[in-house]
């Protein structure tokens, strides 16, 4: 995963990468202490496993489809559309297409 890391304050391009998806990475955008937001690019088939974090998460899908899985429940989300994923409770995303989304992380102490 590459990482932009961007100085506090620093506007970031998050728009879609339209055409350009099919070479576009993962990316983490910024860390601070108690906040992570990635950039992740999945293709069509490709999923993240499934996995849990302490804190709150959000997916913000920006192009494609993504499935995710929620403990025994399953969501499509498609462009434009954003979910909340509850602190401590196991998740897994899947790309029903070619997608690129934001994730948002709220980090613990501890972690």
């Amino acid at each position: 995963m590459d990482q932009i890391l961007s100085m506090p304050a620093q506007p970031l391009d998050v728009a879609p990468f339209g055409a350009k998806l099919t070479s576009a990475r993962s990316a983490v955008l910024f860390k601070a202490e108690d906040l992570e937001v990635i950039r992740v690019v999945l293709r069509k088939g490709q999923s993240l496993p499934p996995h849990r974090v302490p804190g709150s998460v959000s997916l913000h899908c920006l192009e494609g489809r993504l499935e995710v899985m929620l403990g025994q429940s399953i969501y499509e989300l498609q462009r434009d559309q954003l979910i909340h994923l509850p602190p401590g409770l196991p998740h897994a995303v899947r790309a029903l297409d070619d997608s690129s989304a934001i994730a948002t992380i709220v980090l613990c102490s501890g972690e």
